[in-house]
């Protein structure tokens, strides 16, 4: 029988830990949506997306790296971020980015690298500031929020990492 139980993992305080859990619960639901995921439908075009399956997941990392440094830590990206971004987030017409040519592999490499700095870095993040705004002025926001946000942005992005696999397979 399983037992549906949020836990926290270990080693940060106690709200944190808490939404610590729950990404990596999303971030396991979304490699279960990319199980089995071939990398000629990674860069797939689906009739009706505006997306490749390898452009979401590229954007799913960037988006989890930028909130980190830009909008709870506030520091400058890392030198690291360079070798795994080597394209924008989204092109001049605002879609996301193709970033074409990746493996799978390397997406879920890509992906299991930024959440692994994202896991040491948050640790720079006092208790007393998670409920607290930071200092960007044009998007002021709780890291508590950020990591709401991040959850749901990876949750609404996973349906359609699901939908594009749908339509690629029914093709």
């Amino acid at each position: 029988m399983t037992q549906n139980k949020v836990g926290r993992l270990p080693g940060y305080f106690n709200e944190l830990a808490g939404e610590l859990w729950r990404m990596q619960n999303t971030r396991q639901r979304t490699l279960d949506a990319v199980d089995g995921l071939t990398d000629a439908e990674v860069d797939a075009m689906a009739p009706r997306f505006d997306n490749t399956i390898g452009a979401t997941l590229y954007h799913i990392a960037a988006i989890e790296a930028d909130w980190l440094y830009a909008d709870i830590l506030e520091v400058d990206y890392p030198d690291w971020m360079g070798d795994w971004f080597p394209f924008d987030v989204r092109e001049e017409a605002g879609i996301l980015s193709p970033a074409p040519g990746f493996s799978i592999a390397n997406h879920l490499e890509r992906l299991a690298t930024v959440r692994g700095h994202f896991l040491v870095d948050i640790k720079q993040l006092p208790a007393e500031a998670f409920a607290l705004f930071n200092g960007v002025a044009e998007n002021p926001s709780t890291p508590e929020w950020v990591l709401h946000h991040l959850r749901q942005h990876e949750g609404e992005h996973r349906g359609q990492i699901q939908s594009i696999r749908t339509v690629l397979d029914s093709a």
